[in-house]
């Protein structure tokens, strides 16, 4: 995983609403990743009132959930929160193949911006660097949703919509 970083970009969320499907499984680590996210949401001016907190059993079933919210138009983007580690099978990399294209065509097919935020480690010690660590993945996922639902936002305005 890359360790350089975008320069995040100013964004007042003061208008913008969110839906934050987290999974269950690994929930501490997962709850960590929600609380970045929505910190880094909060920061930016965004009300706790437009963000809508959507639990989920697994990561596999995060798209689905995420597909909902999203097809409802409520949300200017949306992030999905996950956290998949190695076990004594590949299993984790089937399902972390499936989310993160299924996130991808919902993002595609809704025309709403969705963060994969499911995060994928060989070790719990390589999870907690990427969620309680050095690398707080919640921060960056939470910025990327509002640099994305600025620009849907920005288009949709200047076409009228």
């Amino acid at each position: 995983m890359s360790h350089s970083f975008p320069e995040p970009l100013p964004v007042d969320g003061g208008r913008l609403r969110f839906a934050l499907v987290a999974a269950r499984y690994n929930q501490d680590l997962v709850d960590d990743l929600l609380q970045s996210a929505r910190a880094t949401l909060r920061k930016a001016g965004v009300a706790d009132s437009a963000v809508e907190v959507i639990r989920v059993p697994g990561s596999n079933e995060v798209p689905f959930a995420v597909q909902l919210e999203a097809e409802s138009g409520r949300f200017d983007a949306c992030i999905a929160l996950g956290v998949l580690l190695k076990g004594a099978t590949a299993h984790h990399h089937i399902v972390a193949q499936s989310v993160s294209d299924a996130l991808q065509m919902v993002a595609l097919n809704t025309g709403i911006p969705i963060i994969n935020g499911v995060v994928v480690a060989e070790s719990r010690a390589q999870a907690e660097e990427r969620v309680r660590g050095g690398l707080d993945r919640g921060v960056e996922f939470g910025q990327a949703a509002l640099e994305m639902a600025v620009l849907k936002k920005s288009r949709e305005e200047k076409s009228g919509e």
